[in-house]
C-alpha cells in the first residue's frame, strides 16, 4: 500500500494527523511519537524495516487493508536513527508537543527537528576527530561558492572555487564534507560522483533565507558570499529546523593562502588515512595527533590538510613549538589540564541544539575549573593567548548541578541541594511526609490547645485531623476545620493548611521534577548568555593543544626546526619518514635529499622493494609537516616555501569509473602539469608502466623533459627505464640518483641507501624470489631474462635466430618465418613476446 493512494476521507483521526505532517516532509523516514514508540509507516516503515531489520507489522487505520508499520521504543532510538544516516537517508523526528494527560481530543504532534548526514549533532553519532561539515555549492558561471560549516561547533566558511570539477572535488573531499547542498540538479554528474564513489549526501535546495541571521555576515560586502550564506541557511533553518545562533561570524578561506594538495596526494600520502585499509591508523595524522581534546585533534587535522604559505605565521607557530620545549615542565602541566577540558565547542552547540543534559553542563564546569590553571601557564610561556575569566559561571554551575546526574531531564537529581529554597522544601517533604505531618501535628495542638489531637491518614480521605468526642467542642470556626467523618468515639476534620501539607507531600515527587527542570532551564539560559566566551575559549584551548601535541611528537620522534629558504633549494639531511620510521621492524635507513637552485628533477632508479617510493614520500611529508609549522624528522632541513604538491604514486585501477591503470596515470599527470608552477612539488613514481613498454618510456621521457625543461618545478621522478637515466648527460636540471643495492651468490640485500649516480639493472626477479614465488618459475625466468639479455646485444636477424635456438626448415614457405614476419618488435609488450616465444617454439615442432 502507498501513501499517495490512499483516500484520506477514511482514515482515522489520528492517521490523517500524520498525513498533513508526512506531506511536509516527503524527503526524510518520518518517526512518529505514539506513546512509548516512535512508528513508521507506508513507504518509511517498508523502507525502515529492511533497513533496521524490523519485523513490518500493519496498523488498521480506518482502511479496509492493513497500512504497513514498524516501530522502535522512544528510550533507545539513537541507535536506529545513526544507522539510517550512515546509509543516506535523512530522518524528521516528530514528538507529541503537549502532556496526553492535559490535551483535550488529539495530542498535538509536530516536527521538533531533522537530521541527515551533514546536522548531525548528538555526540554519539559524530566522530570527535572530525568536523561535521554541510555546503551548500552555487554555480557563478566562472567559480563555485562553496559555503560550508558545522553547526555542531558554530564554525561558518565560504571559499572561491575555479570553475574546475576536479579541484572543487578535492576541496569538498579535503575539507570533509559530509553533505552538499545544490540549487538545482545541473550538476548531475557530480552528485553521482559525490555520492557512489565519496558517500557525501546531496539535496536540492532552490529557496534563500531572506530574514534572519544578517549579523553574521554584517561585514561581507561580496554579493555572491551573502548568496551563499542565505542558501546554505534556509536549508538549515527552515528545512532541518536548526537554531544557528552560535554562528556568529563567517571565515572567508583564500586557497591561495594555503599550500594546495588535490585528492590524489592525499591519499597518496596517507595524510589522513592509509590507502590499503583507509583507516586512520598508520596514517600521517595518526602519527602525529598528541593532541588532549577533541576540538585540539579537528584542528591539528585542520592544519594538517592546510599547510600554510606565510613564512612569518609559520614561524611563529616554530617559535612557540621551541618555547615549549624549552619550558618542558610547563608543557607537561598544560597536558594534564587539557586532558581535563571537554568537548567544549560541540558542548556550545548543545547549548543551542535543545539537546543539552545535565551530564553536558558538568562537563562544561568541569572544564571551566582547569582554566585559571591554564591562563596561569600561558602567561609563564609569554603567549599573546587569553581566556576570557568564566569563574563566575564555574561557581554557579558547582553550587547547582549534582555530580552524578541522571542523562535525561525528566528524571529530577539534577538541582544539588541548597541551590533553591522551594526545591529544598520539597525534598524535605519526599524525604520525610511523616515528619511533616508530624510537626503539623504538633503545631495544631498549640494553635487549638486541644491535647489529644491527632494527624491520621487512610486511603479514602487521605490525611485527616482526629479529635476525641469529649474535645469537639474546642473546635472553634476561625480553625477553619472542615467535618469529613464521624466515628464512634470521635470526629475526623480536614483543614485548608493540612490539605496544603498534604498535596505536597503526595505531589512532592513530581513536583521536584517539574521544579528541576525550569531551574536547568534557567541554568541552561544562563550558560546561553557566555556561550559566546565560551566559544572563544575553546578556540584558544584548541591551538593550544596543538602546539602542546607539535612539542610533544617533537621530542618523541626527534624532530628539528625547519629553516625556510627564500631560494628555491633544498637541503635535508638525514631525513626519514616518521610513520614508515614509526611502525617498522626494522632500524630505519635515513637518506638526504640535495637540491641546489640549479637542480630541477631528480631521477631515481633502483629495484623494487629498494625504498624510492618511501624517499619520495618522505620529502613531501616533511614539507607538508614543515609548513604546517610543525618541527621535521631529519638532522637539519633547510626548504624554500612550496604552492602546490602533486603526486603519482601507486598504480590501482578506478573501478568505480571503470577508468584503467593507465588511464588513471595520465589523468594524474595531466593534473599536475596542468597545475604546478616553479614553486611546485612533483612525485612521478614509475610513470608509464601500465602501458607498452617503449610506450610508456617514451611517455615517461617526453614528461619528465618538459617538467624540468618548461615548469621547472622542484620534481622527484623514480624509473624503472634505465635508458631515461641519459637524460642527465644533456638536460639542465635532471640529476641521477639511486637506492643501493647489493648483489651476492645470487641474492640480492637492499640497503636502502640513497646515492648520487644511477643504476643499470633491474632486480625483478630477487624480488620475486622474496616474496615466495616457485622455484621452477624463477629458474625458467631467469632463463627467458638470459635469452632477452642475449637477444638485445645481437644487431642481426641471423644471430638473434640463433640465440633464440630453434631448429626450423629455412624454406620460404616455413610457417615459422610467415610469423616473423607479422611480428612488429617495437609495439609488442614483455608478456607478449613470451607468448610469441612459446608459439614459435610450438610451430617449430611441427
Amino acid at each position: 500500500m502507498k501513501r499517495e493512494e490512499v483516500d484520506r476521507n477514511k482514515l482515522s483521526p489520528g492517521m490523517k494527523q500524520y498525513m498533513e505532517i508526512k506531506d511536509s516532509y516527503l524527503e526524510e523516514l518520518l518517526f512518529y511519537r505514539l506513546g512509548d514508540f516512535y512508528e513508521l509507516f507506508f513507504e518509511d516503515g517498508i523502507i525502515a524495516s529492511r533497513e533496521l531489520e524490523l519485523t513490518l507489522t500493519g496498523k488498521n487505520g480506518g482502511l479496509e487493508e492493513r497500512i504497513p508499520m514498524c516501530g522502535v521504543p522512544y528510550h533507545s532510538v539513537k541507535p536506529y536513527i545513526e544507522k539510517l544516516i550512515d546509509k543516506g537517508y535523512k530522518v524528521a523526528i516528530c514528538e507529541q508537543l503537549e502532556d496526553p494527560k492535559k490535551a483535550k481530543g488529539m495530542v498535538k504532534r509536530g516536527v521538533v527537528q531533522v537530521i541527515s548526514k551533514g546536522t548531525v549533532i548528538d555526540f554519539d553519532m559524530l566522530d570527535e576527530h572530525n568536523n561535521n561539515y554541510i555546503a551548500s555549492i552555487l554555480d557563478f558561471k566562472t567559480k563555485y561558492i562553496v559555503t560550508y560549516g558545522d553547526i555542531s561547533t558554530g564554525g561558518l566558511s565560504i571559499v572561491e572555487v575555479d570553475k574546475n570539477r576536479d579541484r572543487l572535488l578535492s576541496v569538498l573531499l579535503n575539507f570533509n564534507i559530509r553533505e552538499v547542498i545544490f540549487s538545482d540538479d545541473s550538476e548531475k554528474e557530480l552528485i553521482d560522483i559525490l555520492r557512489n564513489n565519496h558517500g557525501i549526501d546531496f539535496s536540492i535546495s532552490y529557496d534563500y533565507l531572506d530574514n534572519g541571521y544578517e549579523n553574521v555576515y554584517k561585514d561581507i560586502t561580496d554579493i555572491k558570499y551573502i548568496t551563499g550564506i542565505k542558501h546554505l541557511f534556509y536549508y538549515l533553518a527552515i528545512k532541518q529546523l536548526k537554531d544557528l545562533s552560535l554562528i556568529d561570524k563567517v571565515n572567508v578561506v583564500r586557497l591561495d593562502d594555503f599550500l594546495e594538495m588535490d585528492i590524489h596526494t592525499v591519499r597518496n600520502l596517507e595524510i589522513v588515512e592509509t590507502l590499503r585499509l583507509k583507516e586512520r591508523t598508520y596514517s600521517l595524522l595518526w602519527l602525529m595527533d598528541k593532541t588532549k581534546t577533541a576540538g585540539g585533534s579537528r584542528l591539528l587535522k585542520n592544519y594538517l590538510m592546510s599547510p600554510l604559505k606565510d613564512r612569518d605565521t609559520i614561524n611563529k607557530r616554530y617559535d612557540m613549538i621551541d618555547k615549549l620545549r624549552e619550558q618542558f615542565l610547563i608543557k607537561e602541566e598544560l597536558l594534564q589540564l587539557l586532558d581535563e577540558v571537554y568537548d567544549l565547542e560541540r558542548l556550545c552547540g548543545k547549548v543551542y541544539g535543545g539537546n543539552l543534559n545535565a551530564r553536558d553542563v558538568l562537563q562544561i564546569k568541569n572544564s571551566l575549573k582547569v582554566f585559571p590553571f591554564i591562563k596561569d601557564k600561558i602567561k609563564e610561556l609569554g603567549f599573546e593567548y587569553e581566556l576570557v575569566d568564566e569563574s563566575a559561571l564555574y561557581e554557579l554551575l558547582e553550587e547547582a548541578i549534582y555530580e552524578n546526574p541522571p542523562i535525561t531531564l525528566n528524571e529530577g537529581y539534577l538541582i544539588k541541594d541548597g541551590y533553591n529554597s522551594e526545591l529544598d522544601q520539597l525534598k524535605e517533604i519526599r524525604s520525610g511526609g511523616k515528619e511533616v505531618i508530624a510537626s503539623l501535628e504538633e503545631q495544631e495542638r498549640e494553635r487549638t490547645g486541644i491535647k489529644n489531637l491527632k494527624v491520621g491518614y487512610n486511603k479514602v480521605f487521605g490525611y485527616y485531623i482526629e479529635i476525641s468526642k469529649g474535645q469537639v467542642g474546642l473546635v472553634k470556626e476561625e480553625y477553619g476545620y472542615e467535618r469529613r467523618q464521624t466515628l464512634a468515639n470521635a470526629e475526623r476534620f480536614v483543614s485548608p493548611l493540612l490539605k496544603e501539607k498534604e498535596a505536597l507531600v503526595l505531589n512532592a515527587e513530581e513536583k521536584i521534577v517539574e521544579l528541576e527542570y525550569s531551574l536547568f532551564c534557567e541554568i541552561k539560559d544562563l550558560i546561553k548568555k557566555e556561550v559566546f566566551n565560551l566559544k572563544a575559549n575553546a578556540s584558544t584551548i584548541n591551538e593550544l593543544d596543538v602546539l602542546v601535541s607539535l612539542a610533544t611528537i617533537a621530542d618523541e620522534y626527534s624532530l628539528v626546526r625547519p629553516e625556510l629558504l627564500e631560494e628555491r633549494r633544498i637541503e635535508i639531511v638525514d631525513g626519514r619518514h616518521p610513520v614508515v620510521e614509526r611502525v617498522s621492524k626494522v632500524e630505519y635507513v635515513a637518506n638526504s635529499c640535495m637540491m641546489d637552485e640549479a637542480d630541477n628533477t631528480l631521477l631515481i632508479t633502483g629495484p623494487n622493494m629498494s625504498g624510492k617510493s618511501t624517499y619520495m614520500r618522505q620529502l613531501a611529508i616533511i614539507i607538508i609537516m614543515a609548513q604546517m609549522g610543525s618541527f621535521v624528522p631529519c638532522k637539519s632541513c633547510k626548504l624554500p616555501i612550496f604552492d602546490k604538491i602533486f603526486t603519482r604514486i601507486g598504480a590501482s585501477d578506478d573501478l568505480v569509473s571503470g577508468e584503467s591503470t593507465f588511464m588513471v596515470e595520465m589523468m594524474e599527470a595531466k593534473n599536475a602539469i596542468s597545475n604546478a608552477t616553479a614553486n611546485s612539488l612533483i612525485l612521478f613514481d614509475e610513470l608509464g608502466r601500465g602501458t607498452a613498454t617503449y610506450d610508456g618510456m617514451s611517455l615517461a621521457q617526453a614528461i619528465l623533459e618538459y617538467v624540468n625543461n618548461k615548469i621547472k618545478c622542484k620534481t622527484l621522478f623514480s624509473t624503472h627505464y634505465h635508458e631515461l637515466t641519459d637524460l642527465a648527460n644533456n638536460n639542465e636540471g635532471i640529476k641521477n640518483i639511486h637506492v643501493e643495492a647489493i648483489e651476492k651468490d645470487g641474492k640480492v640485500t637492499f640497503l636502502h641507501k640513497v646515492k648520487d649516480g644511477a643504476v643499470d639493472k633491474s632486480y625483478g626477479i630477487h624480488v620475486a624470489r622474496l616474496a615466495g614465488m616457485p622455484n621452477d618459475l624463477l629458474n625458467r625466468a631467469q632463463e627467458v631474462l638470459d635469452r632477452y639479455e642475449k637477444m638485445a646485444k645481437d644487431k642481426s636477424g641471423e644471430e638473434l635466430s640463433e640465440q633464440v635456438a630453434f631448429n626450423f626448415d629455412t624454406n620460404n614457405d616455413s610457417k615459422v618465418l610467415k610469423r616473423l614476419e607479422d611480428i612488429d618488435p617495437l609495439n609488442i609488450t614483455p608478456m607478449e613476446a613470451i607468448n610469441i616465444l612459446y608459439e614459435l617454439k610450438e610451430l617449430s615442432k611441427e
